[in-house]
């Protein structure tokens, strides 16, 4: 077989369930969302896992994502000087708060 093979995908959708008050499109959601795809990811055996961003400009949001996906235990070439900083990951920047080591926790619970 040739080419990639997708085994674990993840939407923020999921946050909303958990909770989650505000926008799917912040940092913390990225980075949420991309540990639920890690965390499944995981479960199914992955232990690696490569970016791929095609023409799309790597933005801070792609950033907080592949974090998380590191976060749950997956390796994937990254530097850490490219992922947004703990302040933003945790949203203090932003004014509707959302506790994401909550649904942090929700997901290490229900994804094995």
């Amino acid at each position: 077989m040739t080419g990639d093979k997708v085994i674990a995908s993840a939407h923020s959708n999921y946050l909303l369930k958990k909770g989650w008050k505000g926008s799917r499109k912040s940092i913390p959601a990225a980075y949420l969302t991309g540990y639920l795809a890690g965390k499944k990811a995981m479960g199914k055996g992955a232990k690696n896992a490569v970016l791929y961003t095609g023409t799309r400009k790597y933005t801070q949001r792609m950033a907080a994502a592949l974090k998380g996906v590191v976060d749950a235990g997956l390796k994937v070439p990254a530097g850490a000087e490219t992922f947004p900083p703990e302040e933003r990951i945790n949203g203090e920047h932003l004014t509707v708060k959302n506790d994401t080591s909550k649904i942090k926790s929700a997901i290490d619970s229900e994804v094995k």
